[in-house]
């Protein structure tokens, strides 16, 4: 068969959309071809700066694509078909919408819309992903489409979101001279800060208290450097939040580890005898539990956020331009115990970590796996995390060092993350090892997806934690005295699977067994699962 082809030195709409956000630096595309995206698949691969991912389900590229703005600052678009393909995006595309994360969907459409009852994959998409979005419209008319492409890309970055965009199949095909399309230019700098008159009066606030701590959050990101600083200056302790962990050096003097759910007993105790908090780009998660009445110095890039309780004084910024300006302002406190009081309660967490960690006990103990992987993952590593117990004790074992990355799907919590996760993490970092530490059960939620990272040789590390459980909900159960129920897994030979795939597997049921598996699969240079037998009664 012929290729498909406009005349000579013409473009289709398709094409120059794909162009255009070419120019705006956004040349990766996860997705599924199918009928009402074919223009937007073709113009892909025309063009010589786009590269197309093939995924196995349409939710696995949204949440590719989240992930992919996490760990890069860069948007990345899922392309898929009208109707279940468009659907299949929600859950991904909430993740992004959950955690400000920057991803424009490119839904096809079809070509004669809203037709009425018996339209072939034809629903109202404009009013689907209204929810999800902070950009959402339709390409009805072919001189618009560069207008659309510009306003949507400008939205998903200035306001961190979601931007949707449905191209009816019929209007993909049709020829379009760029030169008559009005466009946009580039969004402001969204490195903003408060005027001097709240530096300073946040500076007055930190120099009078007596009991400061400093929380960092997600937001806080780029201003590790400055952040220590005035850690130092003002000698208050940091904590971080849990999608912050590893910004600052889990050795540094001042760190003193996650505040939440699955934080240190001393990072609470701090925390709640603080007589003031400056807190740095965090969420106020229910899971990181922020003392509510105890009066803060905020800082954050999204003005909502703002003024969490009556006692706050908000400083409205990014947090690497206006933790410099507040450094300024603050005094030099006297030396008063707290960095020997930090490294004493650090001992003593590690010593409990250490003790919790049995070399001996088979099946693996959790607490044991985090241990190795702490001491054997490279240094330069991009870890991706799953929901469930291999989150939880990642984020209370794991030591991360200063030049990992990780990244995880927060607010939402959703299973099923980290394998789409691990392949964006390869694609961004392709000269770092990417490792995917998952539980069974979200695994094989996207396992298919292990397919995906053999065709593109993506040489992932899937560190599997398989205690044929949905070991996080048992728990639950228990602790709100229901019957165990529904959560026991009936699971394949995960080394087989890796085979079959065209990958390697590496099964681990002894815990001398575990670091020569996992070093073995860092060098195998193709996508590897390393299957590790645990155990599901872990408390």
């Amino acid at each position: 068969m012929d290729e498909k082809s406009t005349p000579a030195g013409e473009q289709t709409v398709a094409e120059v959309m794909v162009a255009e956000l070419a120019r705006w630096g956004i040349d990766l595309y996860f997705g599924v071809p199918g009928t009402s995206s074919l223009g937007i698949i073709d113009a892909v691969r025309k063009h010589p700066d786009a590269r197309f991912i093939q995924v196995r389900h349409e939710e696995n590229a949204a949440m590719a694509a989240s992930a992919y703005h996490k760990l890069t600052g860069k948007v990345a678009a899922c392309v898929t078909i009208a109707g279940p393909g468009a659907t299949n995006l929600a859950t991904g595309l909430y993740d992004a919408k959950e955690d400000r994360a920057a991803v424009l969907a490119i839904s096809g459409q079809v070509a004669g819309q809203y037709v009425g009852p018996g339209g072939f994959q034809e629903i109202d998409q404009d009013a689907f992903f209204r929810p999800v979005t902070v950009f959402n419209n339709t390409v009805h008319e072919k001189t618009r489409a560069l207008k659309l492409v510009d306003m949507a890309v400008r939205r998903a970055i200035v306001e961190r979101g979601v931007a949707q965009l449905s191209v009816p199949n019929n209007i993909q095909k049709e020829v379009l001279d760029p030169t008559c399309c009005p466009r946009e230019g580039p969004p402001p700098s969204v490195r903003i800060a408060p005027d001097d008159t709240q530096v300073r009066e946040a500076a007055r606030a930190l120099n009078a208290a007596t009991r400061p701590v400093i929380i960092a959050g997600w937001g806080a990101r780029g201003a590790t450097e400055s952040l220590l600083a005035v850690a130092g200056r003002i000698r208050a302790p940091v904590l971080t939040t849990y999608r912050a962990k590893g910004l600052v050096p889990e050795d540094h003097p001042w760190h003193l580890g996650v505040l939440g759910s699955v934080g240190t007993p001393a990072a609470r105790e701090w925390a709640t005898g603080a007589d003031l908090i400056l807190t740095c780009g965090v969420g106020f998660s229910s899971q990181t539990r922020v003392p509510a009445e105890t009066p803060l110095v905020q800082v954050d890039l999204d003005p909502v956020k703002l003024g969490k309780n009556r006692e706050t004084i908000a400083l409205w910024g990014d947090c690497a331009v206006v933790l410099p300006r507040l450094l300024q302002h603050l005094e030099e406190r006297e030396e008063n115990g707290a960095k020997e009081r930090i490294a004493g309660q650090k001992a003593e967490w590690l010593a409990q970590t250490a003790a919790e960690a049995d070399p001996t006990a088979v099946p693996i103990r959790p607490p044991y796996i985090m241990q190795v992987l702490s001491e054997i993952l490279p240094e330069d590593a991009v870890i991706s995390i799953d929901v469930g117990e291999n989150g939880w004790w990642f984020g209370r074992n794991f030591r991360m060092r200063p030049h990992q990355k990780f990244v995880m799907s927060g607010y939402l919590a959703t299973m099923g993350f980290a394998l789409p996760a691990a392949l964006a993490a390869r694609l961004a970092y392709p000269n770092r090892p990417a490792v995917c530490i998952t539980g069974d059960g979200g695994f094989t939620m996207a396992m298919a997806e292990f397919l995906t990272a053999v065709k593109y040789d993506l040489p992932v590390t899937v560190i599997v934690l398989n205690n044929h459980e949905l070991g996080m909900i048992l728990v639950e159960q228990r602790m709100e005295h229901y019957p165990n129920f529904g959560t026991e897994l009936h699971n394949p030979d995960f080394v087989d699977y890796a085979q079959a795939c065209g990958g390697q597997g590496f099964r681990v049921e002894r815990p001398d067994d575990l670091a020569p598996a996992v070093a073995e699969a860092l060098a195998a240079g193709v996508p590897a699962i390393v299957d590790v037998e645990t155990d599901p009664k872990r408390f």
